[in-house]
């Protein structure tokens, strides 16, 4: 807000003020006093906000947090389970002010001084954020010099400040840091006392339309325009639409806005929900020839208390809110010929949690689970002594359902629906088989598309019948082992050991070893077949190892077929993008040898593909070189590269190159291997190692 010596005078002048209006007001406001000396310290965070996905350098989303202390920050997860804050906002923020002179635009009249104590909290107030919210994606295109357009990906952050001012940050992706703000602009809403902001994003005849929607702590609700002229095919409204204008003293909480499509209408609308204490106050926004309509009302009888969380199912439209109580609303909205109508339901937290309070409910992104966290609720009348905050999740969906959306899914990602498999894995994990239903419309899928989602989800569900076939190991796998590992010593000088030492630490060995491998192999729950003699337990097992033999074989099968894939794909880059004879750092010659070593495979496209790219190479192989001997890299196994003299490396399954450095990339599934891109590396190969994983759709770390 000015100079630090400045500020720190103006404050000790505030605190010590004769004015009870200005001592207090001071002393008490948390904004201009953080320390607070006797108060307890800030620390915590007061609203934190979740970026679309695509947004960060590993393809996944960016969080922006605001901290108690009134401090907004940018994180990513940059590599596995670390966390990364790249900018400070709030600095940003503050210095472009101060470098305008806290004027907001250049016709501003110039303001008074930092003493005065009006000027104080005005400056304050103007960079306090309420709350932030991400956009979706916008993509445009540029031309580079040599007259080729490559796509550029942006979006856009809002950020609510408490004197009702909104920054809108747009950033290029993937956000890397402060050399990534394209621009700050920011927009005066006119509206006291805000609460809320979400953004509005409307399509309409292939037109995406933008705005931001804020909410006041005295009621009204509100869209702004939001001008992207540095956007293409972006449009956004000519002058604010107000929704609702009551100053009914009825806080507006939270808002959400959901796409939906109108059955009567025939076209695309945008359904407005938000919480304002114990209701529900919706909005219908439709484009037609005459302009925008607006049907809005209120869904009252909810609950008893004001709603403490809502969120919103965009697949479905569906609206869930909370009370305090534990009560948990879900509101189902359905078409009207002129506008809609809810029906709700009761969701009883009582019934499958017991007594207990809500404090927050979130669905996930494919309205498989409802997230909600809960404290212990009163009991015979009085309330615990201690809160134990928990978050529970109930399945909102069966396993049918689950089933039958990943199948038809228009995402075909596995890793974008991972609520939906996870309550597949979770069947077949519990039943040890999977239904006939779904693998028969797998198959026919598969036979239909052919496209290498289906084959992903099939190797999905092999490897999850793989793992619920498997013995349970007795430990927990991540918690450590205390126990020394038992060492036999027998030529150290100074240890004396007997023969009868010896005897016994190997036969304790020999036991150890026994048991080890009489445990392969067993089920998950057989703990009964435990007691019986052992070569029954033997003629049991016989099936159930052929039983797994047969699933990692077809397993084996389709991780060929999806390689197969991929391989093809990386070959129809290279014939693309090299000149002839060019010697790329793909080992071009040893995939083409590898995908025609299979006399059972035969693919027309693969032999045209291959046939194109040998001409092109006219006879010349350009092999892969060991980095430590020099010798030749022969290529015979997809996984990994091993020379004549024995040194193996790992080859990355984007691109099947060797990696001959000590650091490379993982999937999140710890699935495969990944080289780092390198300064040399042409734009195209570049692009072949931001892919996700071929064998579950995780990133890359």
């Amino acid at each position: 807000v000015g100079p630090k010596k400045e500020v720190a005078e103006c404050k000790e002048k505030f605190a010590s003020s004769v004015d009870p209006t200005v001592s207090q007001t001071f002393m008490l406001d948390r904004v201009f006093n953080p320390e607070g000396k006797s108060l307890p310290p800030m620390r915590g965070f007061k609203y934190s906000s979740w970026s679309p996905l695509g947004c960060d350098a590993n393809g996944r989303c960016l969080l922006a947090a605001l901290t108690m202390d009134n401090r907004l920050t940018i994180h990513t997860n940059l590599n596995r389970l670390q966390w990364l804050q790249l900018v400070d906002l709030t600095e940003i923020y503050g210095e472009r002010l101060y470098e305008a002179s806290y004027k907001i635009s250049k016709a501003d009249t110039p303001r008074g001084e930092l003493g005065d104590f009006s000027e104080f909290q005005r400056r304050h107030s103007m960079q306090t954020p309420v709350r932030m919210e991400w956009s979706g994606i916008c993509t445009t295109q540029q031309v580079k010099h040599n007259n080729e357009c490559w796509d550029v990906g942006s979006v856009l952050l809002a950020v609510l400040f408490e004197n009702g001012n909104i920054a809108v940050w747009q950033f290029q992706l993937p956000f890397l840091g402060k050399e990534s703000i394209t621009s700050c602009n920011t927009i005066e809403s006119g509206i006291n006392s805000p609460s809320v902001l979400s953004w509005w994003e409307y399509e309409h005849n292939n037109r995406k339309m933008s705005g931001l929607i804020v909410g006041s702590a005295f009621g009204p609700v509100k869209i702004l325009p939001v001008n992207l002229k540095a956007v293409k095919g972006y449009f956004t409204l000519r002058q604010p639409v107000v929704l609702w204008q009551e100053m009914d003293q009825l806080p507006v909480h939270s808002i959400k806005c959901i796409p939906l499509y109108h059955p009567y209408q025939k076209c695309s609308c945008s359904l407005v929900v938000a919480a304002r204490g114990a209701y529900v106050f919706w909005c219908l926004l439709l484009i037609s020839k005459a302009g925008l309509n607006v049907h809005n009302s209120h869904v009252t009888g909810l609950h008893s208390l004001p709603i403490v969380s809502m969120t919103a199912d965009k697949q479905n439209g569906t609206v869930y809110t909370c009370s305090s109580d534990g009560r948990v609303r879900q509101l189902i909205p359905i078409f009207t010929d002129v506008a809609l109508k809810f029906e709700h339901q009761l969701i009883k937290l009582s019934e499958v949690f017991g007594s207990v309070r809500t404090h927050g409910i979130a669905v996930s992104p494919c309205g498989a689970y409802l997230a909600v966290i809960t404290t212990e609720g009163m009991t015979n009348g009085l309330h615990p002594v201690n809160k134990n905050y928990q978050v529970q999740f109930v399945t909102l969906k069966t396993f049918e359902e689950a089933a039958a959306q990943l199948l038809e899914s228009s995402v075909q990602n596995l890793f974008r629906q991972v609520d939906l498999t996870d309550l597949v894995r979770w069947k077949i994990l519990k039943d040890k088989h999977i239904p006939q239903f779904l693998q028969e419309a797998l198959d026919k899928k598969i036979e239909s598309c052919g496209s290498t989602y289906f084959w992903r989800f099939k190797l999905f569900l092999l490897r999850i019948l793989y793992q619920s076939m498997q013995k349970a190991p007795s430990e927990v796998m991540w918690r450590p082992s205390h126990e020394d590992a038992k060492i036999l010593i027998s030529d150290s000088p100074g240890m004396g050991s007997t023969e009868d030492d010896q005897e016994e630490g190997t036969s304790k060995q020999a036991s150890r070893q026994s048991l080890c491998d009489t445990g392969k192999g067993m089920d998950i729950d057989d703990t009964a077949d435990d007691s019986l003699p052992q070569s029954s337990d033997i003629g049991g097992r016989e099936p159930m190892e052929e039983k797994l033999l047969e699933i990692q074989a077809q397993i084996e099968a389709v991780e060929m077929h999806l390689t197969r894939e991929h391989m093809k794909r990386v070959l129809g880059e290279v014939y693309l993008h090299t000149w002839i004879t060019e010697n790329t750092s793909i080992p071009t010659r040893g995939v083409c040898d590898f995908l025609m070593s299979n006399d059972g495979y035969d693919d027309r496209t693969a032999r045209v593909l291959i046939g194109h790219i040998l001409k092109k190479m006219n006879k010349q192989t350009f092999p892969e070189h060991c980095s430590l001997c020099k010798e030749i890299l022969p290529f015979t196994d997809r996984k990994q590269a091993v020379c004549s003299n024995g040194h193996i490396w790992l080859r990355c399954f984007l691109t099947y190159q060797s990696c001959q450095n000590l650091v490379y990339r993982r999937c999140l599934l710890h699935d495969s291997i990944a080289r780092h891109p390198t300064p040399e590396d042409p734009e195209w190969i570049k692009r072949l190692l931001q892919g996700p994983c071929t064998f579950c759709d995780s990133p890359v770390f």
